[in-house]
């Protein structure tokens, strides 16, 4: 009885241990657009690596901040001579003089030596280049990072549209196969009567049976997507994701078509890349110049020295010396090794000059196609939805025109086949238009993350 109230306790424990457990496990996500691109930009591989190299290149600016700051060492040594090493001096210094050599041991057993050096670098032309070319890369490392999050929200955007547009034609194709069934139930019915022939039932059977097979498979493309759109975004692909915006509401929003604009490009991370590097290019030429100024370095050490012949007294006297200095070093004659060091360092420069005029024209002409793409697969969904709405209304009328007995099944059944083709056309420019959509706005440098 005295133990009732710790199993109690105890259950409780496990209970809420399981009900974590199950919340952990509960991945059911309903996304618009916009939750899944912030999903992806912290979940998402890339992006989360490039935000380690972000850490990564401000620890390298601090590394190199830490060269031209004072360095501190410290050494201690212990010698014991097993024995004393002997010096030969000559037999003049001995009393009488003598033409044998005098071998005399200098020392003691036991030495050792504590010491701390400081050093300071005062010049170095290559250093003072370092610190403005670490700061250069790590904005290089932002704005790589930032190309990295712009490529994930296109990715996830596409994926996302996708996904979009294989739902939309399954709500078509189970509207047409609504319909179909309702034309085979009523046509199934006329035949009972022997107002029909068989084949005429056939017919739609057919038809029927094909559009079930395409729905099924248009729901696995769908599940693909899906999944692909998990996998773009960082998400667990067993996991449930339900998507919220509408193609309805996607096709809606204004898409801004641009004008001519000569400076476009520079909303481009890419030119912003191309820029930075040629930043770091000049900086290399500038450090490759600076290697031919001498280096100046400051030092001070001290130091003390510990000699015993017994160990116990090892420490009773000591004797201390410390010192303070300059050292200057100038490499004046490297071979020539040097000059075309820097000749090198200059056409790298101008590669990069040569890159940022041919990212300027790609870009300038990227947007030129992405516009008219766009403008294009515009009026291809407008003429493909007039098409569809155009079949959905001769299917209609000749159903209409079967029932009342003036047409033939051949009729209806050509008029299903022309409803199903004008669907998948739509279907296709819709897809296409909302991926000229996105390179648009890529193309246009709009996508800003």
């Amino acid at each position: 009885m005295k133990c009732k109230p710790c199993v109690i306790a105890l259950l409780f424990i496990m209970v809420g241990t399981i009900s974590k457990s199950q919340d952990r496990d509960n991945l059911n996500y309903t996304f618009s657009l916009t939750e899944a691109i912030d999903y992806s930009l912290k979940h998402q591989t890339a992006v989360l690596n490039s935000t380690i190299d972000e850490e990564i290149a401000r620890n390298t600016v601090k590394q190199t901040v830490g060269i031209g700051l004072p360095q501190v060492s410290a050494s201690y040594s212990f010698q014991d001579f097993l024995k004393l090493p002997t010096t030969l001096l000559p037999g003049e210094f001995s009393n009488p003089p003598s033409s044998t050599p005098i071998p005399v041991k200098f020392g003691t057993k036991y030495n050792s030596t504590a010491g701390i050096e400081l050093n300071q670098l005062i010049f170095d032309g290559s250093y003072i280049v370092g610190l403005q070319a670490s700061k250069t890369y790590k904005e290089l490392s932002v704005r790589n990072s930032k190309r990295t999050r712009i490529e994930t929200a296109v990715a996830v955007t596409k994926a996302y549209y996708g996904a979009l547009v294989n739902g939309e034609q399954l709500s078509l194709i189970d509207a047409n196969l609504s319909q179909l069934t309702k034309s085979l139930n009523d046509t199934e019915a006329m035949f009972k009567n022997g107002f029909v022939e068989k084949i005429d039932v056939d017919r739609l059977q057919v038809l029927k049976n094909n559009l079930e097979t395409e729905r099924e498979n248009v729901i696995r493309l769908l599940q693909m997507n899906i999944d692909m759109l998990k996998f773009q975004m960082g998400m667990p692909v067993q996991a449930s994701l339900k998507l919220t915006d509408k193609i309805s509401d996607v096709r809606a929003e204004p898409v801004p078509v641009m004008g001519t604009d000569t400076t476009a490009y520079r909303s481009r991370i890419e030119y912003s890349l191309l820029e930075t590097q040629k930043k770091l290019n000049e900086l290399d030429l500038k450090r490759q110049k600076s290697l031919f100024l001498p280096t100046l370095r400051g030092f001070a050490s001290a130091s003390k020295n510990f000699q015993s012949d017994e160990f116990a007294k090892h420490f009773d006297q000591s004797f201390p010396t410390s010192v303070i200095g300059l050292t200057l070093s100038w490499n004046l004659i490297s071979g020539g090794q040097r000059i075309y060091q820097v000749r090198n360092a200059k056409l790298e420069v101008m590669k990069t000059e040569n890159e940022l005029f041919n990212a300027k024209n790609g870009i300038t002409n990227e947007i030129s196609v992405a516009q008219k793409v766009y403008i294009n697969s515009l009026r291809s969904v407008e003429n493909q939805q007039r098409n569809l709405t155009l079949s959905q209304e001769i299917l209609r009328v000749t159903r209409i025109k079967y029932e009342q007995g003036v047409g033939s099944s051949l009729e209806v059944t050509n008029a299903e086949t022309a409803v199903k083709e004008a669907q998948n056309h739509y279907i296709t420019a819709l897809y296409d238009l909302l991926i000229s959509k996105v390179d648009l706005e890529k193309a246009a440098g709009r996508i800003n993350y």
